[in-house]
């Protein structure tokens, strides 16, 4: 008779926590990959309107000017002479990348010339000024 006790008592106990925890895990390597495509520059620019503008799908190393002239790299703020060393350091690890100049339309066109000449300096060729569609203005 006791044999039949534990018998009966070794049924199912609880639920299987298993496919919850696999699908838990599924949804953490998807917003890890998805986070890794959204770039941002740290600061919100208002960016210039141009008719000619166009959509630039490569761009991966971004960079924004204030229009109190403070320049801004992966969410942190650098100085002109830094954006060097930055660049030729991503540049080794990603040669194919480009670079996106986001400058807000009250920053100075001499500030955004001397970050030009920054990046080529670093060894990226490929540089694209960010500006809005539409009407000039």
């Amino acid at each position: 008779m006791r044999a039949n006790r534990h018998m009966e008592d070794g049924g199912h106990h609880g639920i299987d926590l298993a496919p919850m925890l696999d699908f838990v895990l599924n949804l953490l390597i998807f917003f890890i990959i998805i986070t890794s495509f959204v770039k941002r520059t740290g600061v919100e620019v208002v960016q210039p309107n141009a008719q000619t503008a166009e959509q630039v799908e490569s761009g991966n190393i971004l960079i924004a000017v204030e229009p109190n002239g403070e320049i801004w790299m992966d969410r942190q703020q650098v100085s002109l002479p830094e954006i060097r060393a930055q660049i030729q350091r991503m540049h080794a690890i990603r040669p194919q990348d480009a670079v996106v100049i986001t400058a807000d339309k009250e920053s100075q066109a001499g500030i955004v010339m001397k970050i030009v000449q920054q990046v080529r300096e670093g060894g990226i060729e490929t540089i694209a000024v960010a500006a809005n569609q539409g009407a000039e203005g």
